[in-house]
């Protein structure tokens, strides 16, 4: 493992690539893991899931988030698109190099417009938690087809008018 200095500090290091079994909610997921020291020094202190950029062997990311697995510990999660990307899956080994991402998450335009236009779902919407926002927006971007990005988008304005949460509104199915 080797640690660089600079603006931020970046880590490098080889991970086996695991896969959940029975774990509440995490059941099934695909992850590396991230240890308490590594974590530790991408952002000293810290016990709350933090976005990371950088490299999964030659895979380039950014905002990825890790989630808190207790005792200093954290995951990152490999979703499709990133098992995909790096072309591996459960068992295999990986190189990593991260750092702590500290951009700013945009929110997606098309939904930023449609929020103009409904003061009520706008206004809700602003009263959310900024890591609430992105999961709408994140929602609505990953959307395949222009089609799906308009039903997404439809949907998260209804239920943003109802004051529906991003959790209430994926459960409701409106």
């Amino acid at each position: 493992m080797s640690a660089k200095k600079g603006p931020s500090v970046e880590i490098s290091y080889a991970t086996r690539i695991l896969k959940f079994a029975k774990k509440g909610e995490k059941s099934g997921w695909t992850y590396i893991e991230v240890p308490a020291d590594v974590a530790a020094k991408l952002f000293p202190g810290n016990k709350k899931s933090f976005r990371v950029k950088g490299t999964l062997d030659d895979y380039l990311i950014k905002g990825v988030a890790l989630f808190p697995m207790g005792e200093g510990a954290f995951i990152l999660p490999l979703n499709a698109a990133l098992r995909k990307g790096i072309g591996k899956g459960e068992g295999t080994m990986l190189h990593l190099t991260l750092q702590r991402d500290a951009a700013e998450l945009a929110i997606d335009p098309d939904l930023m417009e449609c929020l103009e236009d409904e003061p009520d779902a706008g206004n809700y919407f602003s009263l959310l938690p900024k890591s609430h926002q992105v999961y709408f927006s994140k929602w609505i971007e990953t959307a395949k087809s222009a089609e799906t990005k308009a039903r997404r988008i439809a949907r998260t304005m209804h239920a943003l008018s109802n004051k529906m949460s991003y959790a209430e509104m994926i459960r409701a199915r409106v």
